[in-house]
């Protein structure tokens, strides 16, 4: 699977990413809104801050999907947070490519990176009637708030040792 690292270069397409999970369900924002929004901006305006990570899966220069780790503070939370240690996931898997396993794979991959740098879990926030709240749950993700109409979920962590990093693959 060709996957590789995100870098600073790669914000506008988290921008894209975020604007596509604020609109999972209908047309709701544009990227005017999640630009002068500070709440959904930081999602990306940032990335990658001092820990922050993700991965993005492409083959043949197109972005099929891409799944990114945000830690944000207790004065900037963000939709899924729970403390600052814990990074809040934003994942995407593209138009033409859901259901295909694409976004599995690649959360799993993130997953193991998460886990072999010792990130202790794994937050997120999923509005009701989003269908990739079963995904969350099959990978181990488990409720530990509500806010409106949104849940939040946790992947505790286990501590691996850290064997090798992702690195590009061509």
């Amino acid at each position: 699977m060709p996957i590789r690292l995100l870098n600073a270069s790669d914000r506008p397409l988290l921008r894209e990413a975020t604007l596509a999970n604020m609109n999972w369900c209908g047309s709701r924002f544009s990227f005017d809104d999640l630009d002068q929004s500070a709440e959904l901006a930081h999602y990306y305006s940032d990335f990658p801050g001092e820990n922050d990570f993700g991965m993005l899966d492409e083959a043949g220069g197109v972005a099929r999907a891409v799944a990114w780790l945000v830690f944000f503070s207790a004065e900037h939370p963000g939709y899924g947070f729970i403390e600052a240690a814990t990074p809040e996931l934003s994942i995407t898997t593209f138009e033409g490519f859901r259901g295909q396993g694409v976004g599995s794979a690649l959360l799993e991959q993130l997953i193991a990176e998460a886990a072999a740098r010792s990130v202790p879990g794994i937050s997120l926030s999923v509005e009701d009637g989003n269908q990739a709240r079963s995904l969350y749950a099959r990978l181990g993700f488990q409720v530990v708030g509500r806010s409106g109409d949104s849940d939040t979920m946790l992947l505790r962590l286990p501590r691996l040792p850290r064997t090798a990093s992702t690195k590009s693959q061509p």
